[in-house]
């Protein structure tokens, strides 16, 4: 795929990139090894304080870092002024947080002295996906400096500009030349780079297929990956459920950043007693969404990132009907420039259709009705992946058998699931591994060094 910024709403081609150079690629790993070698003995308040700076930078330019991620992925622009927030936020979070997460722990043994210490790895590789494309940057950055490590970001090729300018936002902010640079190469040329044995490890948010790719190549190499991949992710109402919040919640939980989200709600799985329910106001709710150009504030969705994922998610929904299943709305590609895909609600799902096994990128919803919870938790259980879910009951029964039993890296209760700096994020099975925001986010690349004194 071309380096270039396409704009989703018309398909004009704003702006293109040629890739690095092999030469080019060695200058920056050069950069950011000696770059390392004097970072890594900076203090933390030296670190905070140039995350601070960033943290600030972004609030004060809100509204230009959101247009620019509008233009090339697409998102409202409500919501990418919403990640800029929430970026800044992720800054202030670990400059202020890392002192406690990095403290040494002491425990008695039979030396006179014996801790565990944490060091930062050198050099880390970040190949960040295009759907939050600071977002998902910022919170890999924000804890890998400030353990003191240096980054390298190959971001997706449809979002260069938001690329440069998170590299430029960092040195604005004070951070020395090579702690964080941009690497605008193509997919091809990430493989050398993960290999080099400057690169000490990496971390991937995007595609399943990329994940494996990525993390077999750690793997040969012995390196350290954390990878958090694509979701199918439950959302289950039972029938003692505050319905009309259910499906309030439901719209955003579906159809945030026009569905192309990892997280996002994708299965909704409802007791027979409230299901008639649910579908009656969600589609409502679906009923009068605005689509139309992202930068328009008014706009509730807006068109999907690229060309291959409207061509994908109109496969899917047509393959799926063509076995039967029954469109509530939508399900027709849009004649219009752009890549548009209005919010779809599909039901009567049938087996191993393609709404069965695989996630739908995209603003569709899946309705599927069950009996009673142990059908519900199976049915949200029958998927390859593991990343998200939530469940919405009053019963504490159901609430302890659903956190004992759901195959997810997270299980949210009456609640939007989402990412909080304050909590892991992560998934199992084919949704990934390693966890990412909290202590425990900071920890996945430091070395945890024990240290034992006579």
């Amino acid at each position: 795929m071309t380096i270039a910024t396409i704009n989703p709403l018309n398909g004009e081609i704003l702006q293109t990139f040629t890739p690095l150079t092999s030469q080019e690629i060695e200058n920056k790993l050069s950069l950011g090894v000696n770059g390392f070698q004097d970072y890594r003995l900076t203090s933390l308040e030296f670190r905070g304080e140039k995350l601070l700076k960033a943290a600030v930078i972004l609030e004060e330019n809100q509204e230009k870092y959101a247009q620019l991620m509008t233009i090339e992925m697409g998102k409202p622009i409500k919501q990418a002024m919403t990640e800029i927030n929430k970026c800044a936020s992720v800054c202030r979070f670990y400059a202020e947080n890392a002192q406690k997460f990095l403290t040494p722990k002491y425990t008695d043994t039979d030396a006179t002295k014996s801790y565990v210490t944490y060091q930062p790895l050198g050099i880390i590789l970040a190949v960040m996906p295009w759907n939050f494309p600071f977002w998902q940057v910022f919170r890999f950055l924000s804890p890998a400096l400030m353990a003191g490590n240096v980054g390298l970001l190959k971001h997706a090729s449809n979002v260069p500009q938001c690329a440069l300018a998170i590299e430029s936002i960092l040195l604005s902010a004070g951070f020395p030349e090579g702690v964080f640079q941009t690497l605008l190469i193509e997919s091809p040329q990430v493989e050398k780079v993960l290999r080099d044995t400057r690169v000490k490890a990496v971390t991937l948010t995007g595609s399943e297929l990329a994940g494996k790719s990525v993390a077999s190549i750690a793997g040969q190499e012995l390196k350290k990956s954390v990878l958090e991949l694509g979701g199918s992710d439950p959302f289950i109402v039972l029938d003692d459920a505050n319905i009309e919040e259910a499906a309030q919640v439901a719209v955003t939980a579906r159809l945030s950043n026009n569905g192309q989200t990892c997280i996002a709600a994708k299965r909704f799985i409802l007791h027979h007693n409230i299901a008639d329910k649910f579908q009656e106001l969600l589609l409502e709710k679906y009923r009068n969404l605005t689509l139309g150009d992202p930068l328009n504030p008014n706009t509730d969705i807006g068109p999907l990132a690229t060309p291959n994922i409207l061509k994908d998610i109109t496969n899917q929904v047509n393959k799926t009907v063509e076995m039967g299943a029954k469109v509530l709305i939508g399900g027709e590609i849009m004649e219009s420039k752009g890549n548009f895909y209005p919010p779809t609600i599909l039901t009567d799902i049938p087996v191993n259709s393609p709404a069965m096994k695989e996630e739908f990128f995209g603003p569709v919803a899946l309705l599927f009705r069950v009996n009673n919870l142990k059908e519900a938790i199976d049915l949200a259980n029958n998927t390859i992946f593991g990343l998200g879910a939530s469940i919405w009951t009053k019963n504490e029964d159901n609430i302890e058998i659903a956190v004992r039993d759901i195959e997810s890296g997270s299980v949210f209760i009456n609640g939007l699931v989402k990412s909080d700096l304050r909590l892991p994020f992560g998934g199992t099975k084919q949704s990934g591994y390693g966890r990412e925001l909290s202590i425990e986010g900071m920890h996945e690349f430091v070395n945890i060094k024990t240290v034992w004194q006579k």
